[in-house]
């Protein structure tokens, strides 16, 4: 801290304050960017003389902070801390259901005291979804363990520097006192007067841009209608003003007027109607109707009655009968009579 120590004087180091507003001013412009971007900046104070001070101040801007015990591993492992901040969330949907009465008076007593408990520790982080996007602290050397886990994450630091820490690990010192209460409440004040303003800027530009969108709608709906509105306009002047023009007016009335009807109505009528009528009802006619009766009766009569009466009945008749007719009687009575 010796380049911002300006004499000592009874054992006391005295910070220039002239370094002290150089640097309280670029703390201030960056913590304004990062405000005016949409992003949280995280204010760390667990010193008495600025618990209240800090609370009162960063609530009104809407900014998430730490006024008790920091807890270990906030940053680097945030999803656990942020799996505590749910905790307190199921439980108020359980007061908010009905839930608690259902159970007995002792699992009540415990909920509602790690409900406190966490919103004691945790409560003014509750909006914090996401890693801060810079840190602002009051002690640099009690808050340690916050300085590191930034350092780690890479986040910026913000910080109140006083002539017993080490300025060189911190992004943005401000060189003051950090055990004073009315110096805290001086610099918090400046600097939440900044971001405030950022804020501000921030809404303003918003406005802007919903402002711009909305005109932009506006010019882009009147054009339409103006291009929706000319032909309207020019057919009902063509219409009602037919004898007014004698040269140049009747030219523009022949021109548009068969074209639009020749074009639009005889097309539509000539391709869709004689098309469906000629092409779908004499080929399901004729198709189904001839093949389904000149197959099936003719074949069934012709082969199956007179092959049954051919072959069986001539058959049976020619090959018995004659044949023990011829054999037997002339042989018996030309062999016997002459040799007797």
């Amino acid at each position: 801290m010796a380049p911002y120590i300006f004499m000592e004087k009874n054992g006391i180091h005295i910070i220039d304050l002239n370094k002290t507003e150089i640097k309280l001013n670029e703390a201030s412009n960056g913590m304004k960017q990062i405000a005016k971007s949409g992003r949280k900046i995280l204010f760390v104070a667990t010193k008495k003389q600025a618990k209240d001070i800090v609370a009162e101040k960063v609530k009104e801007i809407g900014m998430p902070y730490v006024t008790e015990r920091w807890p270990g591993g906030m940053l680097t492992n945030f999803p656990t801390i942020r799996k505590a901040v749910k905790k307190m969330s199921a439980i108020d949907k359980m007061s908010t259901d009905g839930t608690f009465d259902h159970l007995s008076k002792r699992e009540r007593l415990q909920i509602t005291r790690q409900r406190a408990k966490l919103e004691k520790n945790l409560g003014s982080i509750a909006d914090l979804t996401r890693l801060p996007a810079a840190m602002f602290i009051v002690d640099v050397h009690k808050e340690y363990i916050a300085v590191r886990e930034a350092n780690r994450l890479n986040i910026p630091v913000f910080a109140m520097v006083d002539t017993n820490s080490d300025p060189r690990d911190i992004d943005f010192p401000i060189p003051s006192n950090d055990d004073a209460s009315k110096s805290i409440s001086l610099i918090i004040n400046f600097v939440t007067e900044t971001i405030a303003e950022g804020l501000s800027e921030r809404k303003m530009e918003k406005e802007k841009e919903a402002s711009e969108t909305k005109a932009k709608a506006e010019k882009k709906l009147e054009k339409n209608k103006e291009k929706f509105e000319k032909p309207e306009e020019k057919t009902e002047q063509t219409g009602e003003h037919k004898p007014r023009p004698r040269t140049k007016g009747e030219k523009v009335e022949v021109r548009k007027e068969p074209k639009v009807e020749v074009k639009e109505e005889p097309k539509a009528e000539v391709k869709e109607e004689p098309k469906a009528e000629v092409k779908e009802e004499p080929k399901a006619e004729v198709k189904e109707e001839p093949k389904v009766e000149v197959k099936e009766e003719p074949k069934a009569e012709v082969k199956e009655e007179p092959k049954a009466e051919v072959k069986e009945e001539p058959k049976a008749e020619v090959k018995e009968e004659p044949k023990a007719e011829v054999k037997e009687e002339p042989k018996a009575e030309v062999k016997e009579e002459p040799k007797a």
